[in-house]
């Protein structure tokens, strides 16, 4: 494999499996019945449970099979700051990648591959190379996110200008080294007003969304994150006037949170829907953290994390075109320094689905 490429694999999975399985063959005569039809076996009556919905407010996918094509974008910022009388704070992330893709879809499932174009052209890559996995569940009721991320060395520090002598005349470098990530988690949501709102409509292309509709969202999540920091690999202006509290190597720490939010579609003309979604967490986080100078505690501690999502989508059931962002933002804080971190994934999507299946297609 041509190691200048990352190649990533994505799924986005919709349970329309067991939709299908139970939408009765006289739908387009009389939708209203829809839910008349009483499941018959195990798999209908879970699918009868996850995409219970009216019809007047959703309308299911009629097609068997998609393909789409997509431009992702994964953004991610780390602050750190100290807990000393005069603070210091440092402002790290990484450089943009830009990824493009192909998607194959069938009943419940999106399979395809992704290109991180920066690094297809550029040699220089063995040591900025990023891995990253996504799934995500949408059904009715309830959803599931799973994400695997793993930093290169690319980072920059943002804000240098904030340590930077006055006399100092030696040319000024933004980019750093000994700063690494990798973060691993899952997010698991229930949706209380399922049969008038749509999450899949917003970010599987899997329903259509036909009226206005919000929810609560109530959920649980689960994630870790190691951090690697040396800070003596900074430039020398900087690293010199670092307090003690910046003098850790490793940090790890497990997240868990509950959460309970709101999110809202707004169907602003035919076809086309915007969705919000905030859900604030309550987290407990275990932290260990490893230093060579310091005698850091294990830390356990609660705080505040927020999960957000944003999408605007056209779909006509035939044809789709949309973008969406979905963003995690953590809290971590200790009596030695305080860390605040974000990322998320920016899509630009536009696709079609094709083959009808067969309760809605019309008869002679």
């Amino acid at each position: 494999m041509n190691k200048k490429v990352l190649i990533i694999v994505t799924f986005i999975c919709s349970f329309q499996y067991f939709q299908a399985q139970e939408l009765p063959v006289n739908y387009l005569e009389n939708p209203e019945n829809i839910d008349t039809n009483k499941p018959r076996n195990f798999f209908q009556k879970i699918g009868h449970f996850l995409n219970d919905i009216d019809t007047l407010y959703i309308s299911p996918n009629q097609y068997k099979f998609a393909f789409m094509l997509e431009n992702s974008n994964w953004y991610e910022y780390y602050r750190l700051s100290d807990t000393q009388d005069i603070p210091q704070t440092l402002f790290i992330s990484p450089k943009m990648n830009y990824k493009i893709g192909g998607y194959f879809g069938w009943k419940w499932i999106f399979v395809g591959y992704s290109i991180d174009v920066k690094n297809l052209f550029n040699k220089n890559t063995k040591n900025n190379r990023r891995t990253e996995f996504g799934l995500s569940l949408y059904s009715s009721v309830v959803g599931c996110d799973l994400y695997y991320r793993k930093s290169g060395s690319a980072f920059k520090l943002r804000n240098i200008e904030d340590f930077i002598p006055e006399d100092y005349t030696d040319p000024i470098k933004k980019d750093i080294d000994g700063f690494s990530v990798n973060i691993k988690g899952v997010n698991a949501y229930f949706i209380l007003n399922h049969k008038k709102f749509s999450y899949p409509a917003a970010y599987s292309q899997s329903t259509n969304q036909r009226r206005n509709a919000g929810s609560i969202i109530a959920g649980l999540s689960y994630s870790e994150h190691n951090l690697n920091f040396d800070k003596y690999k900074l430039p020398d202006y900087i690293y010199l006037l670092l307090d003690d509290a910046f003098n850790f190597k490793k940090i790890n720490y497990k997240d868990f949170s509950l959460s309970v939010g709101y999110s809202y579609n707004w169907v602003f003309m035919k076809n086309c829907l915007a969705n919000l979604s905030l859900t604030p967490a309550i987290a407990y986080k275990h932290a260990e953290i490893d230093s060579k100078t310091m005698d850091y505690p294990v830390l356990n501690n609660f705080n505040f994390d927020l999960i957000t999502r944003a999408g605007i989508t056209y779909n006509n059931s035939k044809y789709f075109i949309g973008t969406s962002l979905v963003m995690h933002t953590y809290n971590y804080r200790s009596d030695y320094f305080n860390l605040n971190n974000s990322f998320g994934t920016i899509r630009i999507y536009a696709g079609f689905n094709f083959i009808k299946r067969k309760e809605y297609r019309t008869k002679d």
